[in-house]
């Protein structure tokens, strides 16, 4: 292999993963440019490496290399950093799962890159991009009703149980679903409510605070995004 196509190899990873890095980049993600690009790149040597060394290196009888051994376990080792963004939020939602799923992606193409299927990379990267970006966009405008909301955590104190009831037809009211609900009683009688709401994508938190902040029987009111 000349140097030549050493550079293509790891310049077309470099710019695979500049995209992916970019994309999570945007969205504010623990998964930046600099750690893609590395992923990526990196992969991509690794791979090359392998294959260049099961090939060039001089065999026995009783010793033959795989040429993707170390793609095998670049694959099986990147699971530590997608360990490592997933997070686990105080209303219990599970955070960073795509991030992570996006570290394996980056490896994957690079990976792909280095043994030589560049226009499998291109294509595994687009479909990649309008998985993540353009399908789910797609489907807050044609899809269930479900994909067009996003889910929000509400802690309310209510003066008295008797009162419960009547904020949860209140909520209902307000074109907003009660999908779980956590009850606790204070010290000082009052009873402590954590709910789980379904509300429209493009309603905005702050409406919903405002709202529930001036029903009549809650005293405290926490509104968190999901």
């Amino acid at each position: 292999m000349d140097y030549t196509d050493l550079l293509i190899k790891l310049g077309l990873s470099a710019i695979l993963g500049f995209a992916i890095g970019l994309e999570r980049e945007l969205k504010r993600k623990p998964l930046g440019l600099k750690t893609c690009l590395v992923i990526s790149i990196i992969s991509c040597l690794l791979t090359i490496v392998s294959i260049k060394a099961a090939y060039n290196l001089p065999h026995t009888e009783h010793m033959n290399m795989d040429p993707l051994r170390l793609a095998a376990q670049i694959v099986s080792g990147i699971g530590f950093l997608g360990a490592g963004v997933i997070l686990r939020r105080g209303n219990d939602s599970i955070a960073g799962l795509t991030t992570a799923a996006m570290i394996w992606g980056a490896s994957g193409i690079g990976i792909a890159v280095g043994a030589g299927f560049y226009i499998e990379a291109i294509f595994g990267m687009c479909f990649l991009m309008i998985s993540v970006e353009l399908i789910p966009l797609a489907m807050k405008y044609v899809g269930p009703r479900s994909f067009r909301q996003r889910d929000i955590a509400v802690k309310l104190v209510v003066r008295n149980m008797d009162n419960i009831p009547i904020v949860i037809e209140e909520i209902k009211e307000m074109d907003i679903k009660v999908k779980n609900m956590k009850l606790k009683t204070l010290e000082n009688g009052s009873h402590y409510l954590h709910l789980k709401l379904s509300i429209d994508q493009k309603r905005h938190t702050a409406d919903v605070y405002y709202a529930l902040q001036h029903l009549e029987s809650v005293q405290q009111t926490e509104v968190e995004s999901m």
